[in-house]
């Protein structure tokens, strides 16, 4: 007789055990899963009903998983190099040369030649480039900027709606790596780069009477050349007068320069020799600075003429001479735009040549100079 629960007969067939029904898991337990008598004969089941209207749990869990909102990616950081870098690009590719000072308008801190920070102290480098091509875009008149904090703890304000300018500079973070062989371990310092933002004082009302002075009395203009003379004698270069054409011979370490009355202006002939000066230190004995140059026009001759155009540009504007672009430098916009295209630290590369330049020069006056 048979006793299984339910009174159903035994199944008559030679598959082998009798298939169980699935049964309902108690709350919160998985459901039990269905087993079946043999393959020839499948048994149609149908789902728990407490499972109706309702995904089994681990089902439930992968459908919340799905309906989930992506994790949203970190906003990344502006890359400083290419936003620099594309904004000189737009220069020059306009035709303007962005570290062509502004020099239309007189102040306090005389004609706009370095940028110059809240204290006097004047920037360097790359920012001089960025802050010229912002002073020449906006009209400015003033050669001094400060942050949005320096602005109210002198009392003045910054305007609504005025937009600042953007400055960098160079920080480093030092690393400790273990060698994996050795176990000894060395330090890496790694550069990188960091910005703020200034406004020029014409952005800021109520600032003290010292911010929009007058401008002041004007040197005499023969002893400002004067100054000149005395500043690139001091260096011992050789430059030698005569010919038609300013260079510098590598090889033979010395500069060639027209003669003087060949020159439209006075000015115009010492910003040709701040450019070959600059060329001047790129001597083994001196800075010792290859930038590749293997022939005429190629890439590496058009660093070394970029870094050589913004020193010329640096000293011009620290011994207070007036800059001019060189008609022969027209033909190397190209060329510079070029470089910038390929390398997006290219400009920051050059400024910080010129700048060294600009120093070496410094260091070999006799007293300091009026070069700051």
């Amino acid at each position: 007789m048979d006793r299984r629960r339910g009174g159903a007969a035994q199944d008559s067939g030679a598959c082998g055990p009798q298939a169980v029904k699935a049964r309902q898991a108690p709350a919160g337990r998985f459901p039990a899963l269905p087993r079946f008598a043999c393959a020839e004969r499948a048994i149609p089941l149908t789902p728990p009903s407490a499972l109706d209207g309702q995904p089994p749990l681990i089902a439930a869990w992968l459908v919340g998983l799905q309906t989930q909102p992506a994790p949203q990616e970190a906003p990344m950081k502006p890359d400083l190099y290419q936003t620099v870098t594309d904004k000189i690009l737009a220069d020059l590719e306009r035709g303007v040369r962005p570290w062509q000072r502004p020099w239309s308008a007189g102040h306090a801190a005389g004609r706009i030649t370095q940028p110059l920070r809240a204290n006097g102290t004047p920037y360097r480098g790359i920012n001089i480039i960025m802050l010229w091509s912002a002073a020449t875009a906006a009209g400015f008149t003033a050669p001094i900027w400060m942050t949005f904090k320096q602005a109210l703890e002198f009392g003045g304000h910054v305007r609504r709606g005025e937009k600042g300018s953007l400055v960098v500079y160079a920080d480093r973070i030092t690393r400790t790596e273990t060698d994996a062989e050795t176990g000894e371990e060395s330090e890496h310092a790694i550069p990188f780069l960091k910005s703020y933002t200034v406004f020029n004082v014409g952005q800021i009302d109520d600032l003290p009477e010292r911010f929009r002075l007058a401008p002041a009395p004007r040197l005499d203009p023969v002893q400002r050349i004067d100054h000149a003379d005395a500043f690139f004698a001091a260096t011992g270069a050789d430059i030698r007068t005569g010919g038609n054409m300013a260079a510098y011979n590598l090889a033979e370490d010395r500069i060639a320069m027209p003669a003087f009355v060949l020159f439209q202006d006075a000015e115009s002939y010492y910003a040709t020799l701040a450019h070959e000066m600059t060329h001047w230190t790129c001597h083994p004995t001196r800075l010792n600075r290859d930038l590749g140059r293997q022939r005429w026009g190629d890439a590496g001759y058009a660093r070394e003429e970029l870094v050589a155009e913004l020193g010329a540009a640096f000293l011009s504007a620290a011994l207070d001479l007036a800059s001019e672009p060189r008609e022969d430098h027209a033909a190397y916009l190209a060329s510079w735009i070029k470089v910038l295209k390929e390398d997006k630290r290219a400009i920051f590369t050059a400024a910080a040549h010129a700048q060294r330049a600009a120093d070496y020069l410094r260091g070999l006056q006799p007293e300091p100079s009026a070069v700051r």
